[in-house]
């Protein structure tokens, strides 16, 4: 009876070590980036999709209270996008075609997001079930994530370093398969920015030799290759722009959309566009999401999905299943 008693001793000791171990953690990391003034950090991030994998350099600058720039730069071609969020509202620029989108957006507080410290520190706080383990050369929590767009992301595992650094995200499917990681390679804590550091126009003027200078081609039509079931393409109408090549192809059936492809153009004038929505990050691209739309620019053509049926997640499998074949050609 002793040595039972002992042993329950112990255990209840280990055990409320343990916790007192995590719930000190978590109140040094969160008193850390909650008192942070500004960062800027770089990193790779990966995002698979069945057997492809997109990689992206990013680079995060941030300045309190709510000053946000996001680059992403696909390592493949080269192409970078930025997320900005200023004293104005957020854009999505795409210097490639002298074009920004804005939006009236609660970016980056609505969501999960796997780059930015803030977010993720507050998905460790919000989650009561996290699991929380010491590791080797720091520590490993796992905790649930919010993607209202992307239901199919349910878990992250986050590696924080003995001093409480963000090391690594990894995001997983509901399956257990990893969709996206994120390697952070340095942190500046106490960044310094100058004046015109979340300034469109001044980074619009530095990715400018970036502009697209030729239209690419929309040769043929690029087929989905998922469609909801019940529904099928009952028409297809080919347009000669100035630019290009305009493709409306319209789909039937239990769950109708409408499908549009063009040739990009990039604008002479930098043009900024209000957008309704939310940006939306799909693999290779950002574009914008609505209730009922999706459109983003890939490879040097425009796409646009809308629908008066289709849910968010109906409307990203086509897109991806239409990213997919470029990829395949």
């Amino acid at each position: 009876m002793k040595k039972i008693l002992i042993l329950l001793i112990g255990l209840f000791l280990l055990v409320g070590c343990s916790k007192q171990g995590e719930n000190s953690v978590i109140k040094d990391l969160s008193k850390r980036i909650d008192n942070i003034k500004s960062y800027r950090l770089d990193g790779d991030l990966e995002i698979v999709n069945n057997d492809e994998v997109y990689k992206y350099k990013v680079e995060v600058g941030y300045k309190r209270p709510s000053y946000y720039k996001v680059s992403l730069t696909n390592i493949n071609n080269n192409h970078t996008q930025i997320i900005l969020k200023n004293k104005g509202s957020v854009y999505v620029l795409t210097p490639s075609l002298n074009k920004s989108f804005k939006f009236q957006s609660d970016w980056p507080y609505n969501n999960s997001q796997i780059y930015l410290l803030k977010a993720i520190v507050n998905d460790i706080k919000n989650d009561r079930n996290r699991k929380f383990r010491k590791i080797k050369d720091g520590y490993q929590i796992i905790t649930k994530v919010d993607y209202p767009n992307n239901k199919k992301l349910v878990k992250q595992k986050i590696i924080l370093s003995k001093k409480l650094d963000i090391k690594k995200v990894i995001v997983y499917d509901k399956k257990g398969s990893i969709v996206m990681s994120m390697k952070f390679n340095k942190i500046n804590y106490s960044a310094r920015f100058n004046n015109n550091y979340f300034n469109i126009n001044t980074i619009m003027k530095k990715y400018g030799s970036k502009k697209t200078k030729k239209t690419s081609s929309l040769d043929d039509s690029i087929y989905p290759l998922f469609v909801p079931r019940g529904t099928k393409l009952t028409n297809e109408e080919k347009l000669n722009k100035d630019t290009g090549k305009r493709i409306i192809m319209t789909f039937d059936g239990e769950k109708p959309f409408l499908l549009v492809e063009e040739t990009s153009k990039a604008e002479n004038e930098f043009t900024v566009v209000p957008t309704y929505g939310e940006p939306y990050r799909l693999m290779d691209t950002l574009g914008v999401m609505t209730d009922n739309s999706l459109s983003w620019s890939s490879n040097g053509i425009d796409y646009y999905i809308v629908s008066d049926v289709l849910n968010k997640k109906e409307l990203v499998e086509i897109a991806q299943s239409i990213n997919l074949v470029q990829t395949m050609k």
